[in-house]
């Protein structure tokens, strides 16, 4: 395998796909990211509303890139099925990270648990109101690994 191959060409390799995913998602995380923190903390919309918001955002970004650049094959004809089933395998991972987000913003965020479990700890690794972007990038991390399986297995196929 040659560098090249990593970036350019069609390829049913699922490694390669693999690794080419990482910047797909890696570019939607950022619009995801960048359009939740914005929303957040520029407009004041609730943490779990603004994920929802970023969410889709990052998935529109995401299937775009990756059926121009890593499936290319669909298992269904139809673009606006193909983009329906991608879309619902999406909301999978959107559920799983609204309740990641959910969990470390009003659970550990509200119980100051990566801070110190003292009620008087003076230090805190971060404050209570900012738990849902520790809660963001682990969602990230296995709504992310939700995705590309579900999407190689359930909707592309292998050439031929």
């Amino acid at each position: 395998m040659n560098i090249k191959g990593l970036f350019v060409g069609e390829t049913d390799n699922t490694f390669i796909q693999f690794f080419r995913y990482c910047f797909v998602g890696g570019f939607a995380f950022l619009v995801d990211f960048g359009v939740l923190t914005f929303l957040v903390e520029v407009f004041g919309v609730p943490h779990v509303a603004a994920a929802t918001i970023s969410f889709i955002a990052g998935l529109a970004t995401n299937y775009v890139l990756s059926t121009f650049w890593i499936f290319r094959n669909s298992k269904v004809d139809n673009k606006l099925a193909e983009f329906a089933i991608f879309a619902l395998i999406g909301v999978v991972g959107l559920l799983i990270n609204d309740a990641i987000i959910w969990l470390f913003q009003d659970i550990l965020g509200a119980n100051l648990m990566l801070g110190g479990f003292a009620e008087n700890a003076k230090y805190y690794i971060i404050s209570g109101v900012q738990y849902y972007m520790v809660g963001k990038i682990t969602a990230t991390v296995v709504s992310f690994i939700w995705n590309f399986v579900a999407r190689k297995v359930i909707l592309f196929r292998k050439k031929g």
